[in-house]
């Protein structure tokens, strides 16, 4: 058993709704005790900024170029993190002093996985400055020195919790409905395989805020008011993502959205629900073994619609299907408690990555640490 730490872990997700921070005491393997959560919102006008950076982040030909206003658009983010520890440790009445370490994800801007190349904008070392607390950051590019996809990095921490889960039927397997979902299977001998599974909220999330103005279908209301169009619905599912033997981590350029000609606005937030939940068992299919529970976290989870599809597909493979809630977790803090978890792994020097998960050559750590002191 290693040193247990205390750690916070920071995300800003594919969403681009907001950061997540979450607390949790861990040795990096064995032992999580998971603390409390905060949700930050991003406002309207700093989401509009985010999407002219990944607009600007597609001219990057090396992970350190900040081409046009890319530079200034990091440096806002990264004190918007600083807010957002400041105001988790102000609510929860936490000295700085008493976290060992902060996990920064940053807000991916672009990933190709094909050309080694993944770029997350966020300066770990004006975050260390500013909030006094040593960050770990840039946690995914040694997994790409190292062979790897980059993604996902979440896996190794859902193994720590199937360990303690309240449904222990194995295989089980974890889903993360972010803006792209990702699987982690944990095997009955402990195996894990992790991938991202296809497109999770994004492609709704563009639709409802292009034909409705609003950044997302809450709940799944306007879903739950369409229908499924079939022809639609393939035009995804045919991707030959789906087929490959290969599994690649995916960008949210990946799979484009669809044209205002294409349904009318409940129409297409129901096709959307249904390819994000088929999505998910179709790529399933390429786990080594069907899975008889599947864990789901992320805010997927809140699209009523979307859930009930899922349930629906797995149901034919006799598998359950339930909320991260219904198996003791927290399904928003999930992944900020894993980045949490992999910060102190990078501190160690333990795996973040394994071939299993992003097809990397060998199990490596990662991260940049910056400390304090």
């Amino acid at each position: 058993m290693g040193n247990i730490r205390t750690a916070i872990g920071l995300m800003s997700g594919t969403s681009m709704d907001g950061i997540d921070v979450a607390l949790l005491r861990t040795d990096g393997e064995a032992i999580v005790e998971r603390g409390p959560f905060l949700g930050v919102a991003y406002d309207p006008d700093f989401r509009d900024r985010l999407k002219l950076a990944l607009e600007q982040a597609k001219a990057v030909k090396q992970r350190d170029e900040r081409p046009g206003a890319l530079a200034s658009i990091e440096r806002e983010l990264t004190l918007r993190h600083v807010s957002a520890v400041t105001k988790f440790l102000a609510t929860n009445q936490i000295d700085a002093a008493e976290i060992d370490i902060i996990g920064f994800h940053g807000q991916t801007v672009l990933h190709r996985p094909d050309q080694a190349l993944t770029v997350q904008i966020g300066d770990g070392v004006l975050l260390a400055r500013e909030t006094g607390i040593a960050v770990a950051y840039d946690l995914r590019a040694n997994d790409m020195v190292h062979g790897g996809q980059g993604a996902p990095l979440v896996p190794v921490y859902h193994a720590a919790l199937a360990r303690n889960l309240r449904d222990a039927r194995l295989p089980v397997c974890f889903v993360n409905i972010g803006g792209i979902s990702n699987l982690t299977f944990i095997g009955a001998d402990g195996l894990i395989v992790g991938y991202d599974s296809g497109p999770g909220n994004t492609l709704i999330d563009q639709w409802v805020e292009t034909h409705a103005g609003v950044p997302f279908d809450q709940g799944g209301m306007i879903a739950s008011e369409g229908r499924v169009i079939g022809d639609l619905a393939d035009r995804y599912l045919e991707s030959p993502f789906f087929t490959a033997e290969k599994r690649r981590s995916l960008d949210r350029n990946d799979f484009p959205p669809l044209s205002g000609t294409d349904a009318e606005l409940s129409d297409g937030a129901r096709t959307l629900a249904y390819v994000a939940a088929a999505s998910i068992i179709k790529s399933a299919g390429h786990l080594p073994a069907t899975p008889t529970l599947y864990v789901i976290c992320g805010g997927g989870r809140l699209n009523r619609v979307m859930m009930h599809e899922l349930r629906a597909l797995a149901r034919r493979q006799n598998g359950d299907v339930i909320s991260a809630e219904e198996a003791g977790f927290d399904g928003d803090a999930m992944e900020a408690e894993a980045w949490a978890y992999l910060a102190v792994r990078s501190l160690d020097g333990l795996p973040l990555t394994f071939p299993g998960t992003t097809s990397v050559s060998k199990p490596v750590s990662g991260g940049v640490i910056v400390r304090t002191a």
